[in-house]
């Protein structure tokens, strides 16, 4: 049973929801075009807000079902973290598209909604306020991500959900290296600039 749910989660998860409704609304590969992520910020960029806003939604909910109902149908809380990752791992690394994916954020925000949602909302707090001082929607991912397992710590110490958020942030970090090397160099795109 528990083999099938994790297995079911990473699947689920790995549902390439920017990929499909880019494909559908282009006829394109996503992928070949702007950041080459299937997310929701590069559907914003090439597409404009009515086709990144049901993205979003459905890559949060694909961290958030898999987590929610591990909980409430498993008895074993921390099995829910795992779950909770292997959804973010297969929206990152999908089967269905050769593992090619977005970065993670979004679904790792519905992981965390379910897991605990005070600290996700103020982690979301924290990314709308450095995107709205900076701009750089890739700098404020990664830091509502690093400030989510600080925020666990400081008001529960509940120590797997921080483990879990830290093995979450390296996941992060990871796939946004680019842009790392992008804000570096100082060339990162900026909201509300259009892709190419």
């Amino acid at each position: 049973m528990t083999v099938l749910y994790a297995i079911l989660s990473y699947l689920f998860g790995a549902i390439p929801t920017g990929y499909i409704l880019f494909r559908i609304a282009e006829r394109k590969d996503i992928r070949n075009y702007g950041s080459r992520a299937t997310g929701a910020t590069n559907i914003l960029r090439l597409k404009g807000w009515k086709l990144a806003i049901p993205v979003a939604i459905f890559d949060i909910a694909k961290g958030f079902i898999p987590v929610f109902l591990a909980v409430k149908l498993l008895p074993d809380k921390r099995f829910a973290f795992l779950c909770g990752f292997l959804a973010i791992l297969g929206h990152c690394f999908p089967v269905f598209i050769k593992f090619r994916g977005g970065k993670g954020v979004a679904t790792a925000l519905g992981a965390y909604l379910a897991l605990a949602p005070i600290p996700a909302l103020a982690s979301v707090g924290v990314f709308l306020i450095v995107v709205s001082l900076t701009k750089y929607v890739s700098l404020g991912s990664m830091l509502a991500m690093a400030f989510f397992p600080l925020i666990v710590f400081l008001m529960s110490a509940d120590l797997p959900v921080v483990i879990m958020g830290l093995a979450v942030l390296a996941l992060i970090v990871l796939k946004h290296r680019g842009n790392l090397q992008r804000l570096i160099r100082g060339d990162e795109r900026k909201l509300g600039e259009k892709a190419v």
